[in-house]
């Protein structure tokens, strides 16, 4: 077994699954969380020191040369732009095709709200690919109520740029 597989196998914090994704879309996790599903996947670890994410020898290069520690996916929009484009073209639709996701209504438009959906239909591709959907839907994170701003996020989100 290769070391990316195991990783897969092993280290992930929070397994992905339908529900899971929805709560994202939804605004019932906080941004950070959403980041942190997305740095896993990216294989960047947490340093134990400054609790900062930085790169590891299976981060891909697209990512480690960009970013060295793990990039604000919500609040950066460099970092979001970056996650859009490395979603293959046969994958773009994986929030329509795979959570029957309408979208948002114009109302309800901001940048963490596309961001958030840019995060769940990139953790979408990363799990077909990795063929590591869970049909199991009991370890879900701690729910809160959507932001009270939804322009601004949870309290301890990073300011949205």
């Amino acid at each position: 077994m290769s070391k990316k597989e195991n990783f897969i196998r092993k280290k992930f914090t929070w397994p992905i699954c339908k529900k899971l994704l929805l709560l994202v879309l939804e605004d019932k996790v906080s941004d950070v969380f959403v980041c942190e599903l997305v740095w896993e996947r990216l294989f960047y670890t947490r340093e134990k020191n400054t609790n900062d994410w930085i790169f590891s020898e299976l981060t891909p290069s697209f990512w480690s040369e960009k970013f060295v520690k793990a990039p604000k996916i919500i609040s950066e929009r460099i970092a979001s732009v970056h996650l859009t484009r490395s979603i293959p073209k046969e994958h773009k639709k994986g929030l329509k095709n795979f959570l029957n996701f309408k979208g948002y209504k114009i109302n309800e438009l901001y940048p963490r709200r596309t961001r958030r959906a840019t995060a769940v239909n990139w953790l979408i591709y990363w799990s077909i690919e990795s063929n590591s959907f869970s049909i199991k839907e009991d370890k879900l994170p701690a729910v809160s109520s959507p932001s009270v701003n939804p322009a601004k996020g949870h309290l301890g989100d990073p300011e949205i740029k």
